[in-house]
């Protein structure tokens, strides 16, 4: 299955195992960057490190067994399927005692790692996603339009549309008088066209709710098209890519890719500057890890910012839930909390449950002078 939307992170978020530990897989598979016995050889230790890691921890024969089993699964799945995988990543979560076994194909390499705790690690699953948004392409030309969706560097048509607008004339005609009649004739059918191609991209807006919308055509069609757009669409249009409708779908992915990258970045750099200036006049935001995780206790987080592949091991209620560094009792409830293997995921996993924003910005950024982690909050205490 091709990881390509929140709800599966949230249905995956779901399983929790009391009596048994759940292992979560993550694989670098790009066939682009290693060959496949390196990439073999890398699965082949990384699963070796962590069979010798389940005889030092500390449990029962039966959920080792448990873990054991997790692990002989999953190597014979990557067994099997190593050389007709074609994703950039693999992870697989299992929970042998539970029947608990899914598979996600992911368009960008995860860190390889392995990790055992009582639900799955989902933190990268959803660092991933936040790569991405869902973009509405167009390319206009004066007879054509076309529109393609891109999403997770994958790209589909949507529709076209093909009016017969004609041609351009030069000047003829009596004193030019036939031309210009000629002219306005014509511009009046490319003003239908436009006026065409903005009604129906409005329309595909309202359907598929795409963040954003990339158009490809020519500087002397733009000021004539633009103005015809609903204002929505206008806030929604971020920027411009050098393609036509008869260009190739690798070229116009790779354009729109490109102009993705370079917004992702600009939209990472602006919401952690924008977080440094509330941390700096003393406004609703936080930094830290210990400071972060109480606001999100207390339900007073409106967007976590967390830098990507960050991790810190904690501690959690089991009764309450509540998330801490180091704290050996629950403050609340006053139970023994348990240790966890990375307490950012279990805090990016309540942020999500609670309908927060989460937004993973990728090294090296500011956001490490602050420890790595902030949050915007929704009021302040």
């Amino acid at each position: 299955m091709k990881l390509l939307s929140r709800k599966q992170i949230e249905a995956l978020a779901e399983f929790k195992s009391e009596d048994f530990l759940t292992t979560s897989f993550y694989m670098d598979t790009d066939k682009s960057r290693m060959t496949k016995k390196e990439i073999d050889l890398s699965f082949k230790n990384l699963l070796n490190k962590n069979k010798a890691r389940i005889n030092k921890i500390d449990l029962g024969r039966e959920k080792k067994e448990s873990l054991f089993k997790d692990l002989e699964k999953i190597r014979r799945f990557f067994s099997r399927n190593s050389t007709s995988h074609k994703s950039s990543g693999l992870a697989i979560f299992s929970c042998s005692k539970k029947d608990f076994w899914h598979i996600f194909n992911l368009s960008d390499p995860p860190r390889n790692i392995i990790v055992f705790d009582h639900n799955p690690y989902i933190r990268p699953l959803s660092a991933i996603l936040d790569e991405y948004h869902s973009i509405c392409t167009l390319l206009l030309d004066r007879r054509e339009a076309v529109w393609y969706e891109i999403f997770m560097a994958e790209i589909s048509l949507l529709q076209n549309l093909i009016t017969d607008v004609p041609p351009k004339v030069k000047e003829g005609g009596w004193e030019g008088y036939e031309s210009k009649r000629i002219e306005r004739h014509v511009a009046t059918h490319l003003h239908e066209h436009f006026k065409n191609t903005a009604q129906i991209t409005f329309s595909l807006f309202k359907k598929n709710h795409f963040d954003w919308l990339f158009l490809g055509c020519k500087d002397e069609l733009f000021t004539k098209f633009e103005s015809l757009l609903h204002p929505y669409i206008k806030n929604k249009l971020k920027g411009r890519i050098r393609t036509k409708p008869s260009d190739s779908l690798d070229k116009v992915l790779s354009e729109a890719i490109q102009l993705e990258k370079k917004l992702k970045k600009e939209e990472e750099d602006e919401i952690v500057d924008r977080l440094i200036s509330e941390l700096e006049k003393g406004g609703l935001a936080i930094s830290g890890v210990k400071d972060t995780l109480k606001k999100l206790n207390r339900g007073e987080v409106q967007t976590l910012v967390v830098t990507r592949n960050f991790s810190k091991q904690g501690k959690i209620c089991p009764r309450c839930n509540f998330m801490f560094l180091e704290e050996p009792r629950c403050p609340s409830c006053r139970v023994k909390t348990e240790n966890v293997v990375d307490i950012i995921d279990e805090a990016v996993e309540v942020a999500m449950d609670k309908n927060c924003q989460v937004k993973h910005v990728i090294p090296p950024s500011k956001l490490r002078r602050y420890g790595n982690i902030g949050a915007f909050l929704r009021y302040k205490t």
